[in-house]
């Protein structure tokens, strides 16, 4: 499997998601409200952002700060991330949870970073305050969000953290992605049984409470980068207010749900390998 460096705090708070507030998060694999959607787009295009990303495409000199001129695609799509009920068996459970909302940002040169937003609840029944928590460099979550798209019309796509493996599924199967996920169910997928049988063997023994979770090796990462924050802005939030999806439940799982749930808005690079045909 190819090696991804991620900063400490994504590795340390997919220990988790995976594992453990996936567990607890309200939200469910129904789609997300145009309203949000709508709501953590326009906190990706503040201004504040894009001046967040002039600075992050300008790392190492890539591209001269004030060439970068970035701009934020329109497609704005839920991460969905395997739940610990589903890897736990319990009747009726959801394959995977609503981790946050992403989008693709581009520079001049060419460069790519997704935008990850989480909500924060604000004053007033049904508002939500959503921000821009995390960069990573890429376009991996729009990227298979379209992928699945075409490759199984209505699926609900989603990732194991562990092996950074995306898949598609219906209610009966379950396709790949990428190639990790293409390793671990085959070119033609499996069965939602099987897939689930198979997850149960790998990550059984992870869930909460467990020698495993206790020693903080969840998340299948092994040690953390060091690597260097990017600047991180001013708060960047938009208040949404749409009764169809509480705030709290989307923010209770997930690196950046948890440093939303800290008050935190921190921006921080995470690298990936460029993809190899």
């Amino acid at each position: 499997m190819t090696s991804h460096v991620r900063s400490a705090a994504v590795a340390a708070a997919a220990v988790t998601l995976v594992l453990g507030l996936a567990g607890q998060a309200g939200a469910d694999e129904n789609p997300v409200a145009p309203a949000q959607k709508a709501a953590a787009h326009k906190a990706a295009t503040a201004p504040a952002t894009l001046d967040t990303l002039s600075r992050f495409f300008a790392r190492d000199g890539a591209v001269a700060r004030s060439a970068a001129a970035p701009r934020v695609q329109e497609a704005t799509v839920p991460v969905r991330t395997l739940s610990a009920e589903f890897v736990a068996g319990k009747k009726d459970a959801p394959v995977s949870r609503l981790d946050f909302l992403a989008a693709t940002a581009l520079s001049s040169d060419g460069q790519k970073a997704s935008l990850w937003m989480a909500p924060a609840p604000q004053e007033g029944a049904g508002k939500t305050a959503w921000k821009v928590v995390n960069i990573a460099t890429g376009d991996d979550e729009t990227r298979y969000a379209a992928d699945g798209a075409r490759k199984l019309p209505g699926g609900t796509v989603f990732r194991e953290p562990q092996t950074d493996a995306w898949y598609v599924h219906d209610d009966a199967r379950v396709l790949p992605l990428d190639d990790d996920a293409t390793r671990a169910v085959g070119a033609k997928g499996a069965t939602l049984a099987a897939y689930q049988n198979r997850v149960q063997r790998a990550y059984g023994d992870k869930l909460p409470g467990s020698p495993y979770a206790k020693q903080g090796k969840a998340g299948g990462y092994g040690a953390p980068a060091a690597d260097a924050p990017a600047a991180a802005p001013a708060a960047v939030s938009v208040a949404a207010t749409d009764d169809s999806m509480p705030a709290a439940p989307l923010a209770a799982g997930g690196a950046a749900a948890l440093l939303a749930a800290a008050g935190l808005t921190v921006v921080r690079l995470r690298r990936r390998p460029e993809t190899r045909g």
